[in-house]
């Protein structure tokens, strides 16, 4: 579970490179905090850097002990791809 530092974390690099999004988050868009539990269910920890890019939510995590980039859904926040991150 993400705890209350985890999402204030989450919060606070989105919020500060809102300026800098790509896309404009609309209404239709899945709550960050609700993306952030579905990447969690997903098995993702330590998830940071979520922006808004090219329709979709992209940020950055650990998952199986990997480093990784995810790329997830603007709507439902499923994961939509991933791969390993350098």
């Amino acid at each position: 579970m993400i705890g209350k530092a985890g999402l204030l974390a989450i919060i606070l690099v989105c919020s500060g490179s809102a300026g800098a999004l790509a896309d404009p988050i609309g209404p239709e868009w899945m709550p960050i905090d609700q993306v952030a539990k579905k990447l969690e269910a997903a098995g993702y920890s330590l998830i940071s850097e979520i922006s808004a890019d090219d329709g979709q939510w992209e940020g950055k995590g650990m998952r199986d002990g990997k480093r990784m980039k995810f790329y997830a859904d603007a709507k439902t926040g499923a994961i939509i791809r991933e791969r390993p991150n350098q």
